[in-house]
């Protein structure tokens, strides 16, 4: 059996279940003035290389998405994104509900978002003026739903973009990781020096249990995020135990190293699935997700012998996601391929 469904499937790194338990050591205060959560600024500041930053540990990426989006737009303005983005398509509307706005999708290949339909959208708003929701914010996903990464210079594009029409710039970073390990670069090249204002940070996907955290690059635009995040019900009371995990990924780049092993599996399993003859791959393999067109009647069976992954209908007919994670093992590869092969 390989579970290749989500990397929501894994289990929690090692070093963060050691972290969690030398945190559960006597007491500490509550709701974030907590000495792990002191650190943990103070560590995402060293990693980002940014001395004004400010950080906000929250639970889960759909809310980092949705409450950093209601501290850029009001509730008459707007967030472009792509159409097959998490927060068009898999966030039960968190986003207008929180921000009370609206969200604005764009097309482009393979979830990224085609600058130019992008600019076309603002400008037909700025056009229609108090008839339209005024366009405040870009946000984009990287890696995206479908496993592609924008390049830095494509991000610095689209924050140029954004900042000449005075929009922001938002990156969805639920697996921010596997896009730093696959362009093998700083953390701060792919952020706040190629123009982004907020980032949701991942934790979940890449071996923490429950860690996700906003990063605001811009402090301005964070002075009244605590209010919002507390209203939204995403400020713990035992914040420490959330911002230890984060902690112990940031602690001898784990987090970094366990992308790098997923993106490596993602590899070896893209290699095996082009020796299957029935088996078509979709799209070049650039983190750790893999979209294949599989024949149903294959699928089935591979399903029926236990291996556990999603259709993906909307890319079409027949299509499926397979997802490595930070635990996936060779030998999980290997089984599934024997299966395909």
């Amino acid at each position: 059996m390989t579970f290749l469904a989500s990397d929501n499937t894994a289990g929690i790194s090692s070093e963060i279940i050691k972290a969690l338990e030398l945190a559960n050591s006597g007491y500490a205060k509550a709701y974030g003035a907590d000495e792990y959560t002191e650190r943990l600024t103070t560590r995402f500041r060293e990693v980002f290389e940014s001395n004004d930053l400010i950080v906000f540990p929250v639970f889960n990426g759909s809310a980092a998405n949705s409450l950093a989006l209601t501290s850029l737009i009001k509730p008459f303005e707007s967030v472009i994104a792509h159409t097959h983005s998490h927060i068009e398509r898999d966030e039960c509307g968190m986003t207008e509900f929180f921000t009370g706005g609206k969200i604005l999708g764009v097309s482009g290949e393979q979830g990224r978002i085609n600058l130019q339909e992008a600019e076309s959208i603002i400008q037909l708003a700025q056009h229609g003026g108090i008839h339209h929701s005024r366009p405040k914010a870009i946000s984009i996903t990287q890696p995206t739903e479908e496993g592609a990464i924008y390049k830095i210079e494509e991000i610095k594009s689209l924050s140029a973009l954004a900042k000449s029409y005075s929009l922001y710039l938002h990156m969805d970073g639920a697996r921010v990781a596997n896009a730093i390990a696959s362009l093998d670069c700083k953390p701060s090249e792919m952020t706040w020096k190629a123009g982004v204002d907020v980032l949701s940070f991942g934790g979940t996907k890449n071996g923490a249990m429950l860690a996700e955290a906003v990063i605001f690059f811009n402090p301005d635009l964070a002075k009244d995020f605590g209010y919002m995040r507390k209203r939204a019900g995403q400020l713990a009371s035992k914040q420490r135990f959330i911002s230890a995990q984060l902690l112990a990924l940031l602690e001898h780049d784990l987090w970094i190293k366990n992308a790098q092993h997923a993106n490596l599996m993602a590899q070896k399993l893209a290699q095996g699935l082009r020796k299957a003859s029935e088996i078509k791959i979709l799209f070049p393999v650039e983190a750790n997700s893999i979209f294949v067109e599989i024949p149903r009647d294959m699928a089935d069976s591979l399903l029926a012998k236990g291996h556990y992954f999603y259709s993906w209908p909307l890319l079409g007919r027949n299509i499926y996601r397979l997802v490595t994670s930070f635990n996936t093992l060779p030998e999980d590869i290997d089984c599934f391929i024997d299966s395909c092969t």
